[in-house]
């Protein structure tokens, strides 16, 4: 199987969309050895956050000396983005040759009549076939949806059970209040592990307090007190927190200091349990983080930013952001959502704080908003809406850029899935700019 070839399998897959549940990603694993059960898990859940939580936890710990696992989704660069060791990722000639594994198995429990996994569930057991294979010291596992009954959970030897912000979110799917998100991502916490939180709402806190407790658990909470911010702006932040004195991240935004902080008190309890991690690999490891599209500069003049906020504490906290970055700025917006999503509340927050919007249609046609009922939302809120109906991703950021002045700022947000587009069309127009110079 070539790479191109798994990728059409996976593909053809995902047309049957996604089932929560154990039951079939254990028959699936089992068929594979349960290589999930030679590797130990910080495991991390959450609505906003999880990704900057896990590109910190394992960039330090990588640091340290670690050989360190990462599974993530959605991805923005690559589809091989998603599974990672020591922030480098997965070659396709690996994907490829576990792809095929995996289809054999699923081959083998079509014959006997078992349930069929989803292409979540496959691209799970691909990954931890590839963390066995590397002999990772850790895997710093996402959550894909909820934590209960998401297919990361599946494992069992959890070090730390991590949660990023959690807000309401894929209501009616994981739960209809904040109350049964919250339990639901709960799931995650293994008896015994160690749980580690940033700062929540008072009931998602007790809930999460409450699972700890039950299961014989350690809890420490992020305190946003113990930040001490130095210099922020939108290319970085200088902070410290508690013991960890003069930190810099790149990873900028209103409510990066929160996810840094949690992902610190990941690094405590590591300590605590006998992982050596000296403040020099929290410090680097602080400083080599990245995660694209979570408040992300891709240029200067006019400043362009990518921002996955595909909710409403998201939108809260971009908002926020801006506000706080560019007073006084003109600025310009790019926007494509989901239609599961409330579109609604995002462009309520966002709109009023843009000078102009132009909505897009994202590449997944069936789950995303057309741009023309995002734009009769839009203009609700916005003072100017451009490009209703047009709906591409290339010609919305060939117009913003010709719209723009060097002190303007362009805001792309929304889903995160269609950021990789804006990044690879920015870079073209670039790219002709400094041809035609």
């Amino acid at each position: 199987m070539t790479y191109r070839e798994a990728r059409v399998y996976l593909d053809e897959m995902s047309k049957y969309g996604s089932v929560l549940g154990l039951d079939t990603i254990r028959g699936l694993l089992r068929e594979l050895g349960d290589p999930q059960d030679d590797l130990k898990f910080i495991h991390i859940a959450g609505t906003n956050g999880k990704g900057s939580v896990l590109a910190y936890t394992s960039m330090i710990l990588s640091e340290a000396g670690y050989r360190i696992g990462r599974y993530v989704s959605p991805t923005v660069v690559s589809y091989l983005e998603r599974i990672q060791v020591d922030a480098e990722w997965i070659r396709e000639e690996a994907f490829a040759r576990l792809t095929d594994k995996v289809r054999d198995a699923i081959a083998r429990l079509e014959e006997a009549g078992e349930p069929l996994p989803t292409v979540f569930e496959t691209e799970t057991a691909i990954a931890f076939l590839y963390f066995r294979e590397m002999n990772c010291d850790l895997v710093v596992l996402e959550a894909g949806l909820g934590g209960a009954l998401d297919a990361t959970n599946i494992v069992k030897n959890t070090v730390c059970a991590a949660f990023a912000s959690i807000s309401p979110d894929h209501l009616g799917v994981i739960g209809d209040t904040l109350d049964e998100i919250a339990e639901n991502k709960a799931g995650i916490i293994k008896p015994g592990c160690a749980v580690v939180s940033a700062a929540q709402r008072e009931n998602v806190s007790r809930i999460l307090k409450g699972r700890a407790k039950d299961c014989g658990c350690s809890y420490e909470e992020a305190d946003p007190a113990q930040v001490d911010i130095m210099e922020e702006n939108y290319r970085g932040i200088r902070f410290s927190y508690k013991e960890f004195r003069d930190l810099h991240t790149h990873m900028t935004g209103k409510y990066q200091t929160g996810n840094a902080a949690a992902a610190l008190e990941v690094i405590r309890i590591l300590r605590d349990k006998g992982y050596e991690i000296p403040d020099s690999a929290v410090k680097q490891g602080m400083e080599k983080t990245r995660w694209p599209g979570r408040f992300h500069v891709i240029g200067e003049k006019p400043v362009f930013i990518l921002d996955g906020a595909h909710n409403e504490d998201a939108a809260l906290r971009l908002r926020e952001s801006v506000e706080s970055y560019f007073p006084g700025r003109r600025r310009l917006g790019i926007m494509g959502v989901f239609r599961d999503k409330d579109y609604e509340r995002i462009a309520q927050i966002m709109g009023p704080v843009m000078d102009e919007i132009r909505p897009v249609d994202l590449p997944d046609r069936n789950r995303g908003l057309p741009s023309v009922e995002l734009a009769r939302t839009l203009e609700k809120y916005c003072p100017c809406v451009r490009d209703a109906g047009q709906g591409s991703v290339e010609s919305a950021v060939e117009a913003a850029l010709a719209d723009a002045g060097e002190t303007d700022v362009i805001l792309a947000f929304g889903s995160l899935s269609y950021l990789h587009e804006v990044k690879a069309a920015y870079d073209r127009i670039r790219e002709a700019d400094e041809k035609r110079v």
